[in-house]
């Protein structure tokens, strides 16, 4: 898959394409990244990509002609349209997992990340075809989301993470029906303060230690995300035995 990126600030993707487990995506092409830098577009001597806003107001806009130069070289350079055109805005829809898995099986997409206080929107009426944000806060620009996206894109990838199972227990996964992950412990068995591992942990009876998971996944979702316990009951993943220890919290 191939994400094209359209930025002012290409060098803020280099650290995290060549540092950690993730890299081994970007290596390999898996999740080919290709950046294209926005002032190389611009037409004056300043490389200016921005200017003041029709009708007044604080901040400046992001110019119409260096993206739509931008874009046409990104398509051409691919050899078609992208399928998907991400725009990272604080209005746009709340990344999930759902969304990271359909776009991990998928052929990538362009990433547009605006800056200032917006982009002139007859790009984004003409381009864009999916508007997304982290969350309800805002940020100097959609590198950070750009940069958050392709990480979990990444890890999805075959042969990305040393266990391949490991993706498969996150939160909000299939294999965890949208849940939120339970805890998790490694040695020592007790630390110098007196705190241990749970002693099921310990057990080495592969029942009890799943519904333990189970139960602990069940009781954190209960309390931090109550609202993915009642999409998992009102798509039937909620066993007898879930709803029965939900009923004694």
């Amino acid at each position: 898959m191939r994400f094209d990126i359209l930025t002012i600030f290409p060098e803020l993707f280099a650290p995290h394409l060549t540092h950690g487990v993730t890299r081994r995506a970007f290596d390999s092409r898996q999740v080919d990244v290709r950046l294209w830098p926005l002032r190389d577009f611009a037409e004056d001597n300043y490389r200016r990509v921005d200017d003041r806003p029709y009708g007044g107001g604080p901040g400046m806009v992001m110019l119409a002609e260096p993206l739509e130069k931008a874009f046409a070289a990104a398509a051409a350079d691919r050899g078609e349209a992208a399928p998907v055109v991400i725009h990272f805005t604080p209005t746009g829809a709340r990344i999930d997992q759902a969304l990271v898995q359909r776009l991990a099986e998928g052929p990538g997409a362009i990433m547009l990340c605006g800056r200032y206080e917006g982009i002139d929107q007859r790009v984004l009426d003409r381009h864009v075809t999916m508007e997304l944000s982290l969350g309800d806060f805002v940020l100097s620009g959609g590198e950070l989301p750009a940069l958050t996206l392709l990480d979990a894109i990444a890890r999805l990838q075959e042969g990305v993470l040393g266990d391949a199972q490991s993706h498969q227990q996150d939160s909000f996964a299939e294999a965890v029906d949208g849940l939120l992950d339970c805890p998790h412990y490694s040695r020592p068995e007790v630390l110098p303060d007196g705190r241990a591992v749970p002693a099921v942990l310990m057990s080495g009876h592969h029942a009890d230690i799943r519904r333990w998971r189970r139960e602990r996944s069940l009781a954190l979702t209960a309390a931090r995300r109550p609202e993915l316990i009642a999409a998992a009951r009102a798509a039937g993943r909620l066993s007898k035995a879930d709803e029965a220890f939900l009923a004694k919290l």
